[in-house]
């Protein structure tokens, strides 16, 4: 079994739970608010309940509610969620050294359960993979800890939600208390100089382009910030005095 009773009896899992503990708060207020927008935008029950269980990204999943309410084309439904998520490929290939040497089906379950705060702590946490298999346990069970607190906040407010959608009325603005939970989130990771050129550049790019229909311009602020912070990272490989990271 995944969480196996050696896992949860490391010390590194309660320290992850302990730290990710302070942000569930704000997980869960984003959950919420997502569960009660996808209600709210004409799925049912099951639809979201499904999309909550099975696709556990919150930005995608609000970037392709408004696409499936305008009845945007399925290609661009899936490039839109494709684009939000790209960040994941990054994360993936810097978490490769520290868990290549689980099975596949573990890395995988990894890789689904790992989001935004539990990469970021982890990375803080364990800036460089471990060298022995005792450090490479210990920086496992620390990465599960944190994110098994991120995906109960995340699911329980999620599916809370859902249920009590038809029973939340719109006026409430839920919508913008999902905009500060996001704002929060997003401001505990702008820990660098590159991070916060990422957001400003995406920012100012979706403003500029908000005039594209089917809320095209946030899928065209997160190619420019990407690329924009790919050639930044080029830059600095090849000047590591100057490296913002």
């Amino acid at each position: 079994m995944f969480l196996s009773t050696e896992i949860r009896r490391r010390p590194a899992f309660r320290e992850g739970w302990r730290e990710m503990l302070p942000v569930a708060l704000g997980i869960g207020a984003w959950g919420l608010m997502t569960g009660v927008a996808m209600l709210k935008s004409g799925l049912s029950v099951v639809e979201a309940v499904a999309m909550t269980l099975l696709v556990y990204a919150g930005s995608s999943q609000l970037a392709a509610l408004p696409l499936l309410v305008a009845g945007a084309p399925i290609w661009v439904i899936l490039a839109t969620g494709f684009c939000v998520n790209l960040r994941f490929v990054v994360f993936s290939l810097h978490l490769r050294p520290y868990l290549i040497h689980l099975p596949r089906w573990r890395r995988m379950l990894h890789g689904y359960l790992t989001a935004d705060m539990g990469y970021a702590m982890f990375t803080r946490r364990h800036p460089r993979p471990g060298t022995t298999p005792a450090e490479r346990d210990a920086q496992e069970a620390y990465l599960t800890g944190g994110y098994c607190v991120a995906w109960l906040a995340w699911m329980g407010m999620s599916l809370l939600g859902i249920a009590l959608a038809s029973a939340i009325p719109t006026h409430w603005g839920l919508g913008f208390a999902g905009v500060l939970s996001l704002l929060a989130i997003v401001c505990s990771m702008a820990t660098t100089r590159l991070r916060v050129l990422a957001a400003l550049i995406a920012s100012a790019t979706a403003v500029a382009a908000y005039a594209l229909p089917l809320k095209l311009n946030i899928v065209v602020a997160i190619g420019v910030a990407v690329l924009a912070c790919f050639w930044l990272e080029r830059q600095l490989e090849l000047n590591p005095d100057e490296d913002a990271r």
